[in-house]
């Protein structure tokens, strides 16, 4: 019960995490996104492929964090919150902001715990009767 309980605990405050960055972001996204894009300027990243990247990365967030939030598809969503947290890594390393990274792995290390223990999720809408 407690394990079970802890899952949907970790995975929703993921969740919200998650959709709050995308909440956030979503209504200002040409804001975000030439910020985004000029803080790549240095990085050998196609600028337009950065410029793309930043303008989809906030509907990822949201729907990834829904996902996460209501128990939906979540073992997609975990591999889905882990994947882009890989290519949150690869973008950090390229302009070597390697503070950036270090909140990243944290991140990485908390889906691992998500994906590493699906079998505890059992307050979900996926939930297996």
């Amino acid at each position: 019960m407690n394990k079970n309980t802890a899952y949907f605990l970790l995975r929703v405050s993921m969740g919200v995490n998650l959709l709050g960055h995308g909440l956030a972001r979503i209504p200002k996204l040409s804001v975000f996104a030439e910020g985004m894009t000029k803080n790549f300027e240095k990085s050998w990243l196609p600028q337009p492929f950065v410029h793309l990247f930043s303008i989809t990365l906030p509907f990822l967030e949201f729907v990834i964090g829904a996902m996460l939030v209501l128990g939906f598809k979540t073992k997609i969503a975990n591999f889905a919150g882990a994947g882009l947290i890989i290519v949150l890594l690869f973008g950090s390393s390229t302009i070597e902001n390697w503070e950036a990274m270090g909140i990243q792995m944290i991140y990485a290390l908390f889906f691992y715990i998500l994906i590493s223990r699906q079998e505890e999720n059992c307050y979900s809408l996926d939930q297996k009767k």
